[in-house]
């Protein structure tokens, strides 16, 4: 079976990221056969979680699995988190900001995740956020705390408490 996805280079004990997830760790590669066809799979543990996934290496770049972000990037979801947004003309109903914002973080891409976390954080200082809002702006935080925490190699209260000082201001 021909790998060629950058995806595909993982190998056991390295991290990754799956994407509404968060950070996992690479367990295992089996191969299982399947209507008589042989496949590999990523054997996936989500960090600080039971939760066990398999992801066909064959498919590991289409389903959004990807390596932790550098720590050069995280300058770059920080200025995402900064820029402020006027929500109030935005009179999308709850339910088609929470589609749109699944949407983004079922990307899996940080940049997206910080444009949901900026976005409802915005959208609570202004109004009551829905229960479903509440607990994805809680998922958006949690997903950036645990890859930043990675890829700067600090305490995750340390990046959680920069997070609240950049959103907060």
């Amino acid at each position: 079976m021909a790998k060629s996805s950058a995806a595909n280079t993982f190998k056991i004990g390295d991290l990754a990221v799956y994407p509404a997830h968060g950070v996992a760790v690479i367990e295992n590669l089996e191969d299982r056969s399947i209507s008589g066809q042989a496949h590999s799979f990523y054997i996936l543990r989500v960090l600080e979680s039971n939760a066990t996934i398999m992801v066909p290496v064959a498919n590991a770049a289409a389903v959004g699995l990807r390596k932790v972000m550098k720590k050069a990037m995280v300058p770059k979801v920080y200025s995402i988190l900064k820029e402020k947004r006027d929500l109030l003309g935005d009179n999308q109903t709850w339910n088609r900001r929470y589609r749109e914002y699944t949407e983004k973080l079922k990307t899996g891409c940080a940049m997206e995740v910080a444009k949901v976390l900026r976005d409802l954080y915005t959208l609570k200082l202004d109004k009551e956020l829905s229960f479903g809002e509440r607990r994805m702006l809680d998922t958006a935080k949690n997903l950036l705390v645990k890859e930043i925490s990675i890829a700067k190699k600090k305490k995750e209260i340390k990046i959680e408490e920069e997070l609240d000082s950049i959103i907060s201001t």
